[in-house]
């Protein structure tokens, strides 16, 4: 399947589900995953921050509380209208192509949104991701894995069925190498089908 099919579909996926998505129970390990990367912000000084793949705006409506400026992009209008809805600067955008200048931001949050990136198409999303960062601007990495899979995800219970990659903890430590320098790496251990969500903080080379 090309991926202009699969992010077609993922669009066509996440605007259905966009209101079940925004009443759903956040896991305790998400926000402790956005703690851990606002304590890493705090150390730098960024103050620039933009979410990709931001869902229904529950990672930036967190971040922007903790004072920093926040944009929001979504494939799904429906995901974004949600961002809008609590009060974040959001737009549909791919991650892919950015309509933003080079440099704009200090950081880029990333959570669950990259294992839809087919892997041959994984090295232009990341520097795509590099391009708009600040010289050494920080990059939160964050997606399910644990183990070595690429394909429609067959169990999903999503309309249509979504595109899935994931990585072994080792393999996406050495994708993020090619593109980042890796500041910090936590992996955590999940009772589900999915083995674990492997969480990396990155720093622009």
């Amino acid at each position: 399947m090309e991926y202009t099919e699969l992010k077609a579909r993922l669009r066509q996926a996440y605007d259905a589900d966009a209101d079940s998505r925004a009443v759903m129970s956040d896991r305790p390990w998400k926000a402790l995953e956005r703690n851990r990367f606002a304590d890493r912000l705090r150390e730098s000084g960024a103050s620039r921050l933009l979410e990709i793949g931001a869902g229904h705006g529950i990672s930036g409506r967190f971040f922007a509380d903790q004072g920093f400026d926040v944009t929001c992009v979504d494939l799904s209008p429906e995901l974004v209208a949600h961002c809008r809805g609590k009060g974040l600067e959001a737009q549909v955008m791919d991650f892919g192509d950015l309509d933003f200048e080079d440099a704009s931001f200090d950081a880029v949050f990333g959570m669950n949104c990259l294992l839809h990136v087919p892997k041959s198409e994984l090295p232009g999303v990341l520097a795509e991701v590099r391009r708009v960062l600040a010289p050494e601007g920080l990059f939160y990495w964050g997606q399910y894995g644990g183990q070595d899979y690429e394909g429609v995800w067959e169990t999903d219970h999503c309309v249509p069925k979504r595109f899935f990659s994931f990585f072994t903890a080792d393999r996406i430590e050495a994708v993020a190498d090619e593109h980042f320098d890796l500041v910090e790496a936590n992996h955590t251990a999940l009772e589900s089908d999915i083995d674990q969500y492997q969480g990396l903080i990155l720093r622009k080379r």
